[in-house]
């Protein structure tokens, strides 16, 4: 796929979607020196020492850190549970960052689970595990599909804590045959909600809705921003269709250093190692729509 990308004139990547491949993909890129912007591979692997990989995403440690910062500094849990995939390393990625930044402040984790790959159907052990010790606040980094399957298996063993995820958890409530009432309160970390009143999100929604038939979430949000930041970034160079692609690569790298869009999910501006900085924020899910917590 990466060849047939540049054998039909690509002179940059807006990509890939999730980590695993763009690992691959990235190291690949910075080898042949092309350009490449991911929307939503978050793990820091996939930046580091590739002075060509760019991310649109928040990186994996970041969700972890922000997510603890916020249960702490809003009182949401005081026996905190974690269940995350040990197989993927978006969920890892983020764990790993979340458990250190709760010892640094002091908030005690009661315990902690793993489950095996995001087909995994079965999770009574581990919200036995969280239940059984008191978990007032469950963090759950992973995908909405098994974290769907949580939501409505902790239910049925009448348990009731805060569910916190990160944005892998954004687009659960168009998850086809899922029951939106169990997602209700659920807080989760993501640049974008297609409930914002504001008049560019609504715009976007209006139109992305007449084309797929459905509202978009974060990752729908993350890729228009990385268009749009490339666009940018290329006008600026003077890059045009006869601009090869090694030289578009070298172009992009200077103009990221500086660029900064106004995008769907934030205001965007980079860091010469690839890593994106916008606000972070905070979500619940009261009646069935995203609503801020400030």
């Amino acid at each position: 796929a990466y060849n047939s990308v540049l054998d039909n004139g690509a002179q940059m990547i807006l990509g890939t979607v999730t980590t695993a491949p763009c690992l691959a993909v990235s190291a690949q890129a910075f080898e042949d020196r092309v350009f490449m912007l991911t929307p939503s591979a978050s793990s820091a692997d996939v930046t580091a020492g590739k002075d060509n990989a760019f991310q649109v995403c928040f990186t994996d440690p970041g969700q972890g850190v922000a997510a603890a910062d916020m249960i702490a500094a809003k009182g949401m849990g005081t026996k905190i549970g974690i269940i995350y995939n040990n197989a993927d390393v978006y969920s890892t990625g983020i764990y790993q960052a979340f458990a250190a930044r709760c010892a640094e402040l002091n908030l005690e984790i009661v315990a902690t689970t793993t489950f095996p790959s995001d087909d995994n159907a079965d999770f009574s052990v581990q919200i036995a595990e969280c239940k059984d010790n008191g978990a007032d606040l469950v963090f759950l980094p992973i995908y909405y599909t098994p974290a769907s399957l949580i939501l409505a298996q902790a239910k049925a063993v009448n348990y009731a804590p805060v569910f916190f995820g990160g944005d892998g958890m954004d687009g659960i409530l168009a998850l086809e045959g899922f029951d939106k009432t169990l997602a209700e309160g659920l807080m989760l970390l993501t640049p974008f909600a297609a409930s914002s009143p504001d008049e560019k999100t609504q715009s976007f929604v209006k139109a992305y809705v007449a084309l797929a038939g459905e509202e978009p979430n974060q990752f729908a949000a993350d890729a228009y921003d990385g268009v749009y930041a490339l666009y940018t970034a290329a006008q600026n160079a003077g890059i045009n269709g006869e601009t090869a692609p090694e030289d578009a690569c070298e172009l992009l790298i200077e103009q990221f250093a500086t660029l900064q869009v106004s995008g769907l999910t934030g205001e965007l501006a980079w860091a010469t190692t690839g890593e994106v900085t916008k606000v972070p924020t905070v979500y619940v899910i009261e009646n069935g729509i995203y609503a801020k917590v400030d």
